[in-house]
């Protein structure tokens, strides 16, 4: 905050200690002897609170508009592609040279490349001089930044134990489902449809496939030729809580292939990067699967067609009811073959007569 900084333990998401101190940049200001005092007085201060907080922590989260605005500066020298704060990590290597960059160059070519303000841009430096000071004490093996403040925590507060433990990331897919999707509800059918594709998905990677299937056809309403790129930027810069942003690329790629086969010439190639050849593969399976899914768009699918995925001889067996039949045509076929090719498999169909 302006006039004091807080630090509180988390582990196992209940709350441990907590202290203040007159960290606060604006409290700061008025510290005499120049900038080897005010080093000074910020060193006596965080080595009292590594000494009560003790320094056997692995990562430090930050919250507050300064630390925020540290953080789009390291994206900023770093030519990071995707402008979220919330989750972005740094390492205390490539912060410390951030740090250093920040010292040695134009505030305010800083603050207009970033879009910060004049007021909060001032307080960068000395923001900058506490947050040295913290990772010199501290150690932690990574940073990472909270864009929730006071008023989510408030909220928070506020909420019942049964709401807190409900997962934000598909609490938000389902909002988005309930309000935007054309057939509210499939979401789960769809997820029910394809889970045969990922018997030994532990739970992280089945919460990736349940998001994606609740998000599938929220974009709907944009353009034909542009939707992909609209369900990709939807998923990467919505307000979702609870994924990393490696995952936030995994899903804005699994809903691009949910409606485009190839993703080459996309204008968010550069965000493919924090991505590894194998999680790429997995979002271009993930987001075949739901485009041919969507195929069978009915409430009770299960009824109407089932996959069965034998991984060890790699064959993808359809199996399609006789009041389904009329349901797997030409684009259909054309679908199913697709997410067999992405998987390098074979295709099995059988149609009940």
């Amino acid at each position: 905050g302006g006039s004091s900084m807080e630090l509180a333990e988390l582990s196992g998401g209940k709350v441990g200690k907590r202290l203040t101190s007159p960290l606060g940049p604006l409290k700061l200001a008025g510290v005499p002897g120049g900038r080897p005092g005010l080093i000074r007085h910020i060193d006596t201060i965080i080595t009292d609170l590594a000494e009560k907080m003790g320094t056997d922590h692995d990562r430090m989260f930050l919250v507050g508009g300064s630390w925020r605005a540290i953080a789009r500066l390291d994206m900023l020298r770093r030519s990071y592609p995707l402008p979220v704060l919330h989750e972005y990590r740094m390492g205390t290597d490539s912060l410390s040279e951030t740090l250093d960059w920040i010292e040695n160059s134009d505030l305010d070519v800083l603050r207009q490349n970033t879009g910060t303000s004049a007021a909060r841009m001032a307080l960068v430096p000395v923001a900058g001089l506490v947050l040295r000071a913290l990772m010199r004490r501290f150690q932690p093996s990574e940073i990472a930044v909270s864009s929730y403040g006071i008023r989510e925590g408030l909220l928070y507060e506020q909420m019942p134990d049964k709401l807190r433990r409900r997962d934000p990331m598909i609490e938000a897919c389902r909002f988005a489902e309930q309000k935007d999707a054309r057939n509210p509800g499939f979401g789960k059918a769809l997820y029910d449809f394809i889970l045969p594709l990922y018997p030994t998905a532990d739970e992280p990677e089945k919460r990736m496939v349940k998001a994606a299937c609740l998000l599938h056809d929220v974009s709907w309403r944009a353009h034909p030729d542009f939707r992909h790129e609209v369900c990709f930027d939807n998923a990467t810069r919505a307000n979702l809580g609870g994924l990393t942003h490696e995952e936030r690329v995994f899903l804005g790629l699994a809903l691009m292939h949910r409606y485009k086969n190839s993703r080459d010439g996309c204008r968010f190639e550069p965000l493919f990067t924090l991505l590894s050849d194998n999680d790429i593969k997995r979002a271009e399976i993930l987001g075949k699967a739901m485009r041919f899914g969507s195929m069978f768009a009915v409430n009770k699918l299960a009824d109407k067609a089932d996959l069965r995925w034998d991984a060890e001889a790699r064959i993808l067996h359809l199996h399609i009811r006789k009041k389904a039949a009329d349901l797997y045509g030409e684009v259909a076929e054309a679908r199913f073959s697709g997410l067999v090719q992405a998987l390098n498999a074979k295709a099995k169909v059988t149609l009940d007569r």
